[in-house]
């Protein structure tokens, strides 16, 4: 086993019990309680700021390495620090940046004692340290949102996951021109979308890179045996526990330089609205794929949006899948039904008496049935509407002439895609009703 950077805290962990009395002596009786919120005493070394004129520390690394614990620090130190300063806090959506950077167990709220909390206003969507620093949330999902206010600081949550992650990322670029060197803090796990590409090779960035396993000390022992046994030897494993940057997996049918020659942002009028549905094979296991795909007046065929659920009943999951229809206005439901026959339409007819359901069996795999799709990208007749991460992640994992190397058991949110775009564009020409303006 490699030998990754130590804290001090696991340093005296491991020190002679009568020389971890001294050192716990030196210090005074009414500050030893405020011991767990000394990130100096808790960070290890590969989590502390590089060194140097930086514009960007681009953090990339493995679940439970720490990456939010190290960012939240160095917002807290820095805000603790100068009562001036203004902080962007950006993350994929306001609610993962609430549930995540804010409030979670090493968000901002978290990691500090109270005389130094900040107060958190909701309502106005912002921080506000003792100091008088004030930090704004913003959403990546609503880049527009960020264009206006400017910054000293900021910290970028999860970037890979970012929906149109250049647009935010471009939109937050701008807003940092307070101050004589305004910084980033990026985080992520890492995945090879356009953006992260980018921060990989761009002048002023300083990456920091690590395992999981560098943070052993503070993750239990059946998670850590549990993902070793489970992703230790896979290609998800390499990724999101090891941090390992992959780029495409060998003969994918989907790269994705293709997904993003074919992402645009606005869609021609809309002829007809299908959605691909995918169910679970049972309740709480692999996710119900759904995803919306509409064929536009030009015969191209474009992805809406991907409303997947996990972990519901066939209630839950056909009450998604009727929403999205009713949001949509969709034409039909086309669902598999390989694994309980006529009760997946009957699930769904029972969620929603009006919705058309077609049921549809798989007579070949997935990868099979998925690459004539594919040839519709390569075509230049199938498109993305902004970005759908989780969606790509899958596509890029199936792999031609079969197998599967993305995350998750099985690609549901791929195979509900495949389903709405054969039902559109590899079937029978079907009826084209009405025209829909986007």
């Amino acid at each position: 086993m490699t030998t990754e950077p130590r804290s001090e805290a696991e340093r005296i962990a491991q020190i002679d019990p009568e020389e971890r009395v001294k050192w716990l002596a030196k210090v005074k009786p009414e500050d030893q309680w405020q011991l767990e919120y000394d990130w100096n005493l808790w960070a290890r070394d590969d989590q502390r700021p590089p060194e140097g004129d930086w514009r960007t520390w681009f953090v990339m690394a493995g679940r439970g390495f720490g990456k939010t614990r190290m960012a939240a620090e160095w917002v807290r130190a820095q805000a603790e620090a100068d009562g001036s300063l203004r902080i962007a806090l950006v993350a994929a959506t306001m609610h993962e940046a609430r549930s995540v950077m804010i409030e979670g167990e090493s968000g901002l709220l978290a990691i500090a004692p109270d005389e130094k909390r900040p107060i958190w206003e909701p309502s106005l969507k912002r921080l506000i340290w003792p100091t008088g620093a004030i930090a704004t949330v913003f959403a990546a999902s609503e880049p527009e949102g960020l264009r206006g206010p400017e910054h000293h600081l900021a910290w970028a949550d999860e970037v890979a996951k970012w929906h149109d992650g250049v647009a935010a990322w471009d939109n937050l670029a701008m807003t940092m021109r307070l101050g004589e060197t305004p910084r980033i803090v990026a985080t992520t796990t890492p995945r090879s979308v356009l953006l992260v590409r980018r921060l990989l090779v761009e002048g002023g960035v300083e990456i920091t890179r690590g395992a999981m396993e560098a943070n052993r000390s503070n993750l239990p022992t059946s998670f850590r045996a549990a993902m070793h046994e489970v992703y230790g030897h896979a290609r998800l494993g390499r990724q999101e526990l090891l941090g390992e940057f992959l780029e495409d997996a060998e003969d994918a049918l989907w790269t994705r330089d293709l997904i993003e020659r074919c992402r645009i942002k606005g869609a021609p009028e809309m002829r007809r609205i299908v959605i691909g549905v995918d169910p679970p094979a049972s309740t709480g296991g692999d996710a119900c794929g759904i995803v919306v795909v509409g064929k536009g007046s030009d015969g191209k065929a474009y992805v809406l949006a991907d409303h997947s659920v996990k972990g519901r009943s066939p209630e839950g999951w056909a009450s998604a899948v009727s929403a999205a229809a009713l949001t949509w206005g969709a034409d039909r439901v086309v669902a598999e039904a390989n694994n309980g026959g006529d009760m997946v339409v009957s699930t769904l007819q029972a969620a929603d008496v009006t919705m058309p359901v077609k049921k549809v069996s798989a007579s070949r795999g997935k990868v099979a049935r998925a690459e004539p799709v594919a040839m519709l990208y390569e075509a230049g007749k199938a498109f993305h509407i902004g970005g759908f991460p989780e969606l790509e992640d899958e596509l890029c994992g199936l792999i031609s002439g079969g197998g599967y190397e993305g995350p998750g058991r099985s690609p549901d949110r791929a195979d509900a895609l495949v389903w709405a775009m054969s039902e559109l564009m590899l079937g029978k020409r079907g009826a084209e009703p009405r025209i829909r303006q986007l």
